[in-house]
């Protein structure tokens, strides 16, 4: 689904077609909102939805700002599809808040005038063609047609603009989503899987996509469930697992996070005493990695607990290590079997409820 926007930015600019960069005309002069400060900054707070009995989000609290692009990892079935279904006033939230420049999307005046979104690549009318679901949504947002052909070439996709949607491969779909969302030049952008069906040179051509619309100053949330496909674009991470974040901060932050591997004679028990100091610890072959790389603060919990150190050592985590460590967890491997294939989310069953 897409939420166009429908507020034009007064510069000129370079657009990357195919990842080179060509000029383009100056856009149509916005409002001055240079006193206003910074545009589009995304805020979560205490974010909770829950279906019957089973927590989809939980007490979820980030921020996104804009110029940056951030990544919203997870794997599937961690709750990121419905936090961005929330955060678009798709979903009513159990509890929090999930707001636009302190706005909830219900509460700003013209939210298709700020918010430009892609949640699924296959909400598109297959009986039309690409070009006419644009302009059925520029008339919708009152963008001047032009901009549809201007967005179909930018996208990489003037070609199959008189095909058919319905006959578009994945990648084509992605692409023409991610033209809805820009019709309206909107200064948030939120896109779920945007790498999905892209062959890798697709993935490199919107690595450098995304990552100009940020060097213009919008504010990018990017979902996915492959640290791989966005780690070399984004510049913040934001990284949940059971609907709950398990850690944030800049990709450098979370590529230098130290950590500590050790061997011990009773692992359980090392484990228990290092969670009664709020340290989490869990097994790695046959020792724990610790999440602090405070060495003395490991071996003086392990002396007191009497539990003996035959190895003790400290490490920088990579970034997809971290990933993979913070995420799979056996309750977060039971949560998600059968969810990854699911579909239209309208017609499942409340637990089954959209839990990407």
């Amino acid at each position: 689904m897409s939420v166009p926007g429908a507020v034009r930015r007064g510069q000129d600019a370079v657009w990357l077609s195919g990842g080179v960069a060509s000029a383009t005309p100056s856009r149509p002069p916005r409002p001055d909102s240079a006193a206003a400060g910074p545009r589009g900054v995304i805020e979560v707070r205490g974010l909770t939805k829950r279906f019957g009995s089973f927590t989809a989000v939980d007490d979820l609290d980030f921020d996104v700002r804009p110029g940056r692009v951030t990544g919203f990892l997870g794997p599937n079935g961690s709750g990121k599809t419905t936090t961005l279904r929330m955060l678009l006033g798709l979903v009513r939230p159990t509890a929090g808040t999930a707001t636009i420049d302190g706005r909830r999307y219900a509460e700003i005046e013209n939210p298709q005038a700020v918010v430009g979104s892609a949640l699924e690549a296959t909400s598109f009318h297959p009986g039309r063609s690409g070009r006419d679901h644009l302009r059925v949504l520029a008339t919708v947002a009152g963008v001047p047609a032009r901009r549809v052909d201007e967005l179909l070439e930018l996208v990489g996709i003037p070609a199959a603009a008189r095909q058919r949607a319905g006959g578009y491969s994945m990648g084509m779909r992605q692409r023409l989503g991610l033209a809805a969302a820009l019709l309206g030049d909107p200064a948030v952008i939120i896109l779920d899987e945007p790498a999905n069906g892209l062959d890798p040179e697709g993935i490199r051509w919107l690595r450098g996509f995304l990552r100009h619309l940020a060097d213009e100053g919008r504010t990018l949330l990017i979902s996915s469930h492959m640290l791989g496909e966005v780690e070399q674009t984004v510049d913040d991470v934001v990284i949940i697992a059971n609907g709950r974040r398990v850690a944030q901060g800049t990709v450098a932050e979370l590529r230098g996070r130290a950590t500590a591997y050790v061997r011990t004679s009773d692992p359980d028990a090392l484990v228990r005493a290092l969670s009664d100091r709020g340290v989490q610890a869990r097994r790695r072959g046959e020792g724990l990695q610790v999440d602090t790389g405070d060495l003395v603060l490991v071996g003086d919990v392990a002396h007191a607990a009497d539990v003996a150190v035959h190895e003790l050592r400290g490490e920088q985590t990579h970034l997809e290590e971290l990933f993979f460590t913070l995420t799979e967890t056996a309750e977060n491997r039971n949560r998600n079997l059968g969810d990854a294939g699911a579909a239209d989310t309208r017609h499942r069953d409340p637990q089954q409820e959209d839990r990407r």
